[in-house]
């Protein structure tokens, strides 16, 4: 079985360091199945690829085990051929170093997003082939793209065999991809080589850490994973869903403590929902998706103007969404006005098939909460796979807190923020994404607007150039 990652950052040949592998030497290892072989293809400025071959036995595997207990698949099978669980324990083998994150050579490279090619010569995957192989990967902001077999190129009425060549293609992090393919080619393979127990939800869990929180599918992996041993599959979701942050309760607390800065003259949070719900308004849109929704608030005002038809809340956080549920009251909502809504879990980090087709989305007072990788995720999530029509951003002035006797000169408004821009800084992160990505943006002021310091909170609106 072959798996191939290519890169073709400058030098492409520090691909080396970030796997600790030298592209000039053949690396070997030995398992108890067969061997793996680390080599590379291609090493080059302009673009370097590293192969890893896995070689199992077959017939090495059956060796010890009682002849009433063999079978002629125990021969005669894929497993040389096809990726599968085998490649899984490979892969954790010769690059454990470098999927924890960890580079001695290059440390700023491995926490970098790089432009990376995968390709899996053969991956088996059973019902659903395609559509499967999608729906793991894609949440995750890989391009796809895959290849059928056919049973038998002399007898094309047979159909397509299971098998499928994947192509994959992501700008991140390698500690991310490495573990994105170790767990996603074991939920793959429905015949795994070993014993599911206990000990492999540990194993999900630190090789899924966040991205299988907020994956859509996290269910369906948990399952796969775990051969659909439901009690070890339910303590996996139960872990996640008890590790989700931030927990809503302290955001509220929080939230309501930066709002009192100003709210002893005025009401800066009904403010800013005004102003958010006024936007929106003016945009045309009928279809809105708040990002990073929380405990509801902005939902709350949408549902209450019929003009908008369809309403949807994402956050990361299933407490935060319970809550907002609960104060929307959507159990008691008459069916029409319950057809109009839907909250789901979800990530900005990760491209999401259900952010697709909103006429407008809205992220308020989301984005300082968010490092800088994490910020050009986003990026990439909202304004270029989503792309709705219109964009509204919402952001703390850091300007304004000067104005603020009670904030020490220096500290953020909220613990959690990553950051706080003034004007300047703001637009110099939304002018290039709106060129980048074909949208025209203008800024607003919300709240008290100073002379010197401008307004407590500031706003981006994109429209797109097409629409």
């Amino acid at each position: 079985m072959l798996l191939t990652i290519s890169t073709t950052h400058r030098p492409a040949t520090d691909l080396g360091f970030l796997l600790h592998k030298n592209p000039a030497e053949r690396k070997s290892y030995e398992f108890w199945f067969g061997g793996a072989h680390i080599f590379y293809p291609e090493a080059s400025e302009e673009r370097c690829t590293v192969a890893v071959l896995v070689d199992v036995d077959a017939v090495g595997l059956v060796r010890g085990r009682k002849p009433s207990g063999i079978t002629r698949y125990d021969y005669v099978n894929d497993r040389p051929y096809v990726a599968s669980s085998f490649m899984s324990v490979a892969l954790a083998k010769a690059f454990s170093t470098a999927m924890g994150g960890r580079s001695k050579e290059r440390p700023d490279l491995a926490a970098e997003a790089l432009p990376y090619e995968v390709e899996i010569a053969a991956l088996s995957c059973g019902a659903g082939g395609d559509d499967l192989v999608r729906r793991m990967f894609q949440p995750l902001g890989y391009a796809v793209q895959t290849r059928g077999h056919p049973l038998d190129p002399a007898f094309p009425e047979w159909g397509e065999s299971r098998y499928l060549t994947v192509r994959l293609a992501a700008r991140c992090r390698l500690a991310d991809l490495l573990n994105h393919l170790y767990v996603l080619i074991g939920v793959l393979d429905n015949q795994k080589h070993y014993w599911v127990g206990p000990e492999e939800v540990e194993k999900l869990l630190r090789r899924g850490g966040e991205w299988l929180r907020a994956h859509p599918e996290r269910e369906l992996i948990a399952n796969r994973y775990l051969k659909y041993q439901r009690p070890l599959a339910a303590r996996a979701i139960a872990r996640l869903v008890a590790e989700e942050q931030p927990d809503p309760d302290e955001h509220d607390e929080e939230a309501a403590a930066e709002e009192t800065v100003v709210e002893e003259r005025i009401r800066l949070v009904d403010q800013r929902m005004g102003s958010v719900v006024s936007a929106l308004r003016s945009s045309g849109a009928t279809s809105v998706v708040d990002l990073g929704c929380g405990e509801g608030r902005l939902l709350r005002e949408l549902m209450a103007d019929r003009r908008f038809t369809r309403i949807a809340g994402m956050d990361v956080s299933h407490r935060a969404l319970e809550i907002a549920s609960r104060r929307l009251r959507m159990e008691r909502l008459p069916p029409l006005q319950r057809q109009r809504i839907e909250l789901f879990q979800g990530s900005l980090l990760y491209r999401d098939e259900r952010l697709n087709g909103f006429d407008a989305a809205a992220l308020v007072e989301v984005i300082e909460h968010l490092d800088d990788d994490r910020l050009s995720a986003c990026e990439r999530v909202v304004f270029e796979y989503a792309r709705p029509r219109s964009i509204v951003v919402t952001t703390p002035n850091a300007e304004f807190n000067a104005n603020w006797e009670s904030l020490p000169a220096g500290e953020f408004r909220h613990r959690d923020h990553r950051f706080e821009w003034t004007r300047d800084e703001f637009a110099a992160w939304a002018d290039p994404i709106a060129e980048r990505h074909g949208y025209r943006v203008r800024y607003l002021p919300i709240g008290p607007d100073q002379a010197d310091t401008g307004a407590p909170t500031q706003m981006a609106i994109f429209d797109r150039s097409d629409a």
